[in-house]
């Protein structure tokens, strides 16, 4: 049980110190955007694309002023959730399944 406490420090740790938090993106927002992830977000429910992309462009916004956001609006890693991960997961099961199709 003490390993897992340690792990999870260190996960919350390492959360932090990427920084993406400070300017309110969350995991998901930070993916770098290939061929999946493109199609897992068109598959997104328009609110949550469109949560995205608001926090997306407030990141540029603050990115190009050099400035973080108040420390209270960080996200934090408690809050964070893979809300692409279940769309990914589907759009990388079907290209397997296609490719798996293709080779017969």
């Amino acid at each position: 049980a003490g390993g897992g406490r340690l792990l999870d420090r260190i996960r919350k740790w390492y959360y932090n110190a990427a920084g993406f938090n400070k300017l309110g993106l969350m995991r998901d927002d930070t993916l770098h955007e290939d061929d999946d992830v493109k199609e897992a977000l068109k598959r997104l429910p328009e609110h949550l694309y469109n949560e995205r992309v608001f926090r997306i462009k407030r990141a540029l916004d603050l990115s190009l002023k050099h400035q973080i956001l108040p420390r209270d609006q960080w996200v934090k890693y408690e809050e964070d959730h893979r809300y692409l991960e279940p769309y990914l997961k589907e759009v990388i099961r079907e290209r397997r399944e296609r490719e798996a199709w293709n080779k017969k």
